[in-house]
């Protein structure tokens, strides 16, 4: 088992790990739209989105993985009325390789945030 950190993805807020690697799979932590700073993206759920993939695209890289090695996404949103706006976002990220997914809506997200995703890839 390989702990996985990046300073180019906001610090763990919690007693966490940004990632593990186990084997020859990578197992994202939740990730919320946090920049690398700390600093909370509190715009719309695209702009939300966006700061989540590019937190993302940054552990998985530093696990050895990208986004088209991701099999499963989980989705937590705290607005399921959002979904279409998500989605259409979560579409320019996931256009011609379409892992597995749930995705659900929750009472609330760490620092109010408007969506959580956390997913796990292969390995390159």
């Amino acid at each position: 088992m390989k702990i996985v950190s990046t300073k180019q993805a906001p610090a763990a807020i919690g007693p966490y790990s940004q990632g593990i690697i186990v084997n020859n799979l990578f197992y994202s932590s939740g990730q919320i739209p946090l920049t690398a700073e700390g600093e909370m993206i509190t715009g719309d759920i695209a702009e939300q989105t966006h700061q989540v993939f590019k937190n993302l695209q940054a552990v998985l890289k530093e696990a050895g993985a990208s986004l088209e090695t991701v099999v499963k996404a989980t989705v937590f949103l705290d607005d399921m009325n959002t979904f279409a706006a998500f989605n259409d976002v979560y579409g320019e990220y996931f256009a011609t390789h379409k892992p597995a997914r749930s995705c659900v809506e929750v009472a609330r997200l760490p620092k109010d945030a408007l969506v959580e995703i956390e997913v796990i890839a292969l390995i390159k």
